[in-house]
C-alpha cells in the first residue's frame, strides 16, 4: 500500500486559533445514516470524459493509499497523528477523466449534504475516500462506511458519508457554504467564516 505523510516537522503543526484534543469530537449535521452497500454508489459527473457510478465491490477493487496527518475542525479543535487508509481521490478522478474546463467540485453525500472544493484542492495526493482509521474500519459516527479526506483544509470540508464529485466550470457553495461558513477553508489563514447567501439559506441541503 502506498503511504503519505503529510505532516512537516519543519513546519509549526497547530493553525492559530485551534486547541490539541486527544479526543475525536463527533459533529455533523443531522443523523447518522443508514448506508446499504448493496445499492450504494459512488458517482463522478459533471465536466469528466466518462462518468462514473462505482458500486462498492468497485470501488472496493481499487488500488489503496494510507495517509498520516493533522486534522483540523473549525470549531476550533485539532488532532493531531492521524492515520488514514482508503482509495486516492486522484485515481477516481484520473479514471473518470477530468476534462480541461473543470476548476471546482461539489462533493456529495448522503442525506443531500454538500460542500464545495477548487479542483485543485480536491485533487492532491494526500486525500482519499477514507474507508479506515488507525487501522480500524472507519465507524458511523466519523463517516464510514467512506468518508474523504481532505487533510490541509477545516475538516467541514472532509464529507462524511460521501457519494460522489459533481466538477464544475464555476464554484458552488455546498450547505455550510451557503449558511456563512468560507468559501475554501484554510486553517493557516483561519478561513472559518465568509457572509451567508439569505436566498440560499433558504433553499436548505442538496
Amino acid at each position: 500500500m502506498d503511504r503519505i505523510d503529510v505532516r512537516d516537522p519543519g513546519h509549526p503543526r497547530l493553525p492559530p486559533g485551534q486547541v490539541v484534543t486527544r479526543k475525536w469530537p463527533v459533529l455533523h449535521y443531522g443523523i447518522v445514516p443508514s448506508v446499504d452497500l448493496r445499492t450504494w454508489r459512488f458517482a463522478v459527473t459533471g465536466a469528466v470524459e466518462r462518468p462514473l457510478s462505482l458500486h462498492w465491490e468497485e470501488l472496493m477493487a481499487m488500488p489503496r493509499r494510507e495517509t498520516s496527518c493533522d486534522i483540523h475542525c473549525v470549531t476550533r479543535w485539532t488532532r493531531f497523528d492521524n492515520t488514514f487508509a482508503g482509495i486516492p481521490v486522484e485515481a477516481v478522478l484520473a479514471r473518470a477523466g477530468v476534462r480541461p474546463g473543470a476548476a471546482f467540485a461539489l462533493v456529495h453525500a448522503e442525506q443531500g449534504y454538500t460542500t464545495n472544493l477548487p479542483l485543485g484542492d480536491l485533487d492532491r495526493p494526500a486525500n482519499l475516500l477514507a474507508l479506515s482509521f488507525d487501522g480500524e474500519p472507519l465507524a458511523p459516527e466519523h463517516g464510514g462506511p467512506v468518508r474523504l479526506l481532505v487533510p490541509h483544509l477545516y475538516f467541514w470540508k472532509s464529507a462524511k458519508w460521501v457519494t460522489g464529485f459533481e466538477l464544475l466550470g464555476e464554484d458552488d457553495p455546498g450547505f455550510w457554504e451557503r449558511n456563512g461558513y468560507h468559501m475554501r477553508g484554510d486553517p493557516w489563514r483561519e478561513e472559518r467564516f465568509g457572509r451567508p447567501d439569505p436566498v440560499r439559506m433558504r433553499r436548505g441541503p442538496r
